[in-house]
């Protein structure tokens, strides 16, 4: 199942490789950069295959379950949303933002033993839960005996 790039987490600083740089110059965003004025982030995410369904968990603290909107086109399944920047407190008393804020998307590209009308997400403690049940009746794994 292609959902998501390998990324090592060991260090999340230092590439540890040629491919790990290329994969970080078009994965992070050049607005918290200071590029641009249009805010952006890419949320992490942890995909799960499960015997009966595929998960994805997709970190985004902080937004109101109303904030998302998930797309399903063909095999892709996009979520984007935006996790606003709340000014309430004054300027003064800021000394540090480590937290992401703006809008986001991330695509996946479905295998074709998902039940697409049986597709839930839902909301809780910061993270965003897809379930994407497989479809019994398509096989995607066979074994095949050699003549």
């Amino acid at each position: 199942m292609s959902l998501v790039r390998y990324n090592s987490v060991v260090n999340d600083f230092v590439p540890t490789s040629f491919s790990n740089v290329i994969d970080r110059f078009f994965n992070d965003s050049v607005a918290r950069s200071g590029g641009s004025t249009a805010y952006s982030f890419v949320p992490k995410v942890d995909v799960f295959e499960e015997e009966k369904a595929f998960e994805v968990h997709v970190a985004v603290p902080g937004m109101n379950k109303e904030d998302f909107k998930i797309d399903l086109n063909e095999d892709r399944l996009t979520v984007s949303g935006e996790r606003k920047y709340n000014k309430e407190k004054k300027e003064d008393s800021l000394r540090s933002i480590e937290t992401s804020y703006g809008s986001f998307s991330r695509t996946f590209t479905l295998p074709d033993n998902i039940d697409l009308n049986k597709i839930e997400a839902e909301y809780k403690n910061g993270i965003l839960e897809i379930t994407l049940p497989k479809d019994e009746k398509k096989i995607v794994k066979a074994n095949i005996r050699v003549k």
